[in-house]
């Protein structure tokens, strides 16, 4: 793969500006200006679990109801289920905290001029200019242990190191509820640290340890403040005996075989595939399996504010996102310890649902929870909206179809899917032969009457289908006995809320509303109603039957324009567009976001980086007008996922290749990307012609393909046999375990 080294230009003047180290659970962002290389340390565990909201039985859905319908009292109902003032010295939501940062100033006479990311190794070098020579400065972080090691080369001055708690910046934030200031320490001449306690959670030590030229910085938790500071020095002294040279090796070995199970690709957009091979590397470190699931920012945590939102667990689409390059980017197994953490808290949702319903044997996920399903209420329409669980129910069910690892669909899977369709059937309600959603969300949506509910939302429907879809197949192949009413809602409840056309299409046509009788009314991030399409793929644009209404639906999403889209949504729009075989639009999407949404340092960003485009975050002369600078994980890894739905996808169980590819890519190909039922696709074009398609199977079964060739005969040959003679709009090829299958176009 090209482009695995990555130069940033000193100086970096902001934290979110640097260079990303990272194991999953400590990250490091290296950054600076002048002599003076700082490096901002987070955690994606350091917890303030205080201020969780519990599930009580007025948060019921037939109290929702009675506030709602036919009333809309709206004020009433979020009066009832907003969490209570804390008391003095509590906060009202769990956060994650910052740490803080270490520098080191190497003195005036030094100057930063670059740095460079070996991604391949993991590793930053950072040149520095001192007395007419030119120094390289080696950090590495260790994959397993929360350890950061920097190498000093002979002839650079040692630095003056400083230490910066995030104490200095967030003081009165933390005073205010309950925290006292960070500990100082230091322990002979060579190491120093501070630590940070807790009012009820385990505290956070970080210290560093120069011996000779070799810099280590260790961070860990501890029950108590002589706890942390006890586990820090000792991963400070393995570290030690270990040294720069070892660590570096063993990060090497753990990279490379990371990358040897990245799909490879070449196209001829720089910028993509700097955004598609950066991502990756994020990926790696955001999502390492013995590190903690991902949050919004994983353990890129800044030092001089709390972090947006907590840096918690949304699940209305932003943990979604963070995690969508694990499937066709073949790290399935980077999804266990979500799915395990979610499955872990099987009981507190159980409970969820209980007061929410009165039933036993549901779950319900509220949007927004912290690591241990605490509920982060302030925002009721968010914290009972059930696509969120649903949501994660069919990502679930997307792994069990990527892997065909029936042991994870009977043991989690399937209980959760059946779990949160609990929830939805007691839910709808059935009048007239119809099933509906009497009061329903579309995430974030506020119509232009206030109201931030209707009836059968769009994209909640969207949700139920494809969970009723996935739930029938997985009865099936598990032998388990189906509810008829998965069969009946797929019957008599409606894909989508439809509406009259916009005013750029015939008044006698329709469209996808957000909810019944609303139509889209304005620029919105959340493209929730369009979810059909997807990621829940309900909806095929090749359908003849609903063609129309998709086309009257996206008309009516573009003519209200991008004017309040945040950075996420907009690789979720290039992936609606590569479904729809608009490859031009598609890249077009995704160099916007590269644009607009990353800034100088390739830190991707909720709010735009500068005005003309949105009014995420600012306004039209550029004021902001929240957070500084908001740094999320979301945005970068869908734009990874986009860049993979350009050269494959999945519709309706079919894989399509170079579908959302522009006409102008000649020349691209791709290697190794996993799809449904467990298969490995290779494909090449050159000159505007697919060449060839190389198909591996890992478990067996029936791949069906969209003939890339459209109706032209195929030659099929295994990788022991003869080649056969294949044409069709749709291949369904059936291949031996481990068997790989050659196809080209006859006529080529």
């Amino acid at each position: 793969m090209d482009g695995m080294r990555h130069r940033w230009e000193f100086p970096l003047p902001r934290t979110h500006t640097g260079m990303l180290l990272g194991n999953g659970r400590m990250g490091a962002m290296v950054w600076g200006e002048g002599g003076v290389l700082r490096i901002t340390i987070g955690r994606a565990d350091f917890w303030d679990h205080r201020g969780a909201m519990d599930w009580t039985e007025e948060m019921s859905y037939g109290t929702i109801k009675k506030y709602l319908v036919p009333g809309n009292d709206q004020k009433g109902l979020s009066k009832l289920l907003t969490p209570p003032l804390p008391e003095p010295g509590m906060p009202r939501k769990p956060s994650i905290l910052p740490v803080g940062r270490i520098e080191l100033d190497f003195g005036g006479d030094a100057t930063l001029l670059h740095g460079e990311l070996d991604m391949a190794a993991g590793e930053v070098k950072i040149a520095c200019r001192q007395a007419g020579r030119i120094h390289s400065i080696l950090i590495v972080h260790d994959i397993e242990r929360d350890v950061l090691c920097i190498s000093l080369p002979e002839g650079l001055k040692k630095p003056r190191i400083s230490r910066v708690p995030a104490w200095k910046y967030v003081k009165n934030d933390m005073e205010k509820i309950g925290f006292a200031p960070p500990s100082l320490f230091s322990a002979g001449k060579n190491i120093a640290g501070w630590v940070q306690n807790c009012p009820s959670d385990p505290s956070l030590c970080l210290a560093y340890r120069l011996e000779n030229r070799e810099l280590f910085v260790a961070t860990a938790s501890g029950n108590v403040g002589a706890g942390a500071k006890r586990n820090t020095l000792y991963l400070l002294e393995e570290a030690g005996r270990q040294g720069s040279s070892g660590i570096r090796k063993s990060c090497g070995a753990w990279w490379k075989e990371y990358w040897e199970g990245v799909p490879r690709i070449s196209i001829p957009n720089k910028c993509l595939e700097f955004l598609y091979t950066y991502g990756m590397y994020k990926f790696a470190g955001l999502t390492n399996p013995s590190g903690v699931p991902a949050t919004l920012q994983g353990p890129w945590v800044e030092e001089y504010q709390m972090p947006p939102w907590s840096n918690d667990y949304h699940f209305n689409i932003n943990v979604q996102m963070c995690y969508l390059p694990a499937y066709h980017g073949n790290k399935t197994v980077n999804l266990l310890p979500l799915f395990e953490m979610i499955w872990s808290w099987r009981e507190t949702l159980r409970h969820n649902a209980r007061m929410f319903l009165g039933i036993d044997d549901g779950f319900m996920l509220p949007h927004s929870t912290d690591d241990r399903a605490g509920c982060i209420g302030g925002y009721w329409a968010g914290s009972i909206d059930h696509g969120s669980t649903c949501w994660m129910a069919l990502m679930m069910h997307r792994y069990y179809r990527y892997t065909m690892d029936r042991d994870f669909l009977q043991r989690l899977a399937y209980p959760f899917m059946c779990g949160a369709m609990r929830v939805f059937e007691e839910m709808l309600e059935y009048k007239n032969g119809r099933y509906a959603l009497p009061v329903s969300i579309s995430p974030e949506y506020v119509d232009k009457s206030g109201r931030n509910w209707g009836k059968n939302s769009s994209f909640q429907l969207a949700c139920i289908h494809a969970l009723c879809e996935a739930l029938v197949s997985s009865a099936e192949v598990l032998g388990e006995k189906k509810r008829p009413v998965w069969k009946e809602i797929l019957k008599k409840l409606p894909k989508a809320s439809l509406v009259e056309a916009g005013p750029f299409d015939r008044k006698d046509k329709k469209m996808i509303g957000i909810w019944k009788g609303v139509p889209l009314q304005e620029s919105h991030r959340h493209h929730s109603h369009l979810a059909g399409i997807t990621p829940f793929d309900i909806f095929d644009p090749e359908d003849t039957q609903c063609e129309e209404i998709i086309r009257c639906s996206l008309n009516h999403w573009l003519y209200h324009g991008a004017g309040l889209w945040s950075g996420w949504c907009v690789p979720w729009a290039s992936m609606i567009q590569s479904r729809m075989g608009n490859g031009d639009a598609a890249e077009l999407y995704l160099e916007i976001f590269d644009r607009v949404f990353t800034n100088m340092g390739h830190g991707t960003l909720h709010d735009c980086g500068f005005p003309g485009f949105s009014l995420m975050g600012r306004d039209s002369l550029g004021k902001t007008r929240r957070y500084p600078e908001i740094m999320q994980m979301d945005g970068g890894m869908g734009a990874v996922a986009a860049i993979q739905e350009m050269l494959l996808h999945v519709r309706r169980g079919v894989t399509y290749i170079f579908r959302g590819t522009p006409e102008s890519w000649k020349d691209v190909s791709f290697t190794g990307m996993l799809t449904d039922g467990a298969f490995l696709v290779s494909a090449v074009r050159e000159k505007g012609q697919v060449r060839s398609v190389i198909v591996k199977s890992l478990k067996g079964g029936t791949f069906r393909l969209a003939n890339p060739w459209g109706n032209d005969r195929i030659a099929l040959k295994e990788s022991a046999g003869k080649p056969k003679i294949l044409s069709g709009k749709v291949l369904s090829l059936k291949i031996r375990p481990s068997a790989t299958l050659i196809l080209n176009n006859v006529r080529a």
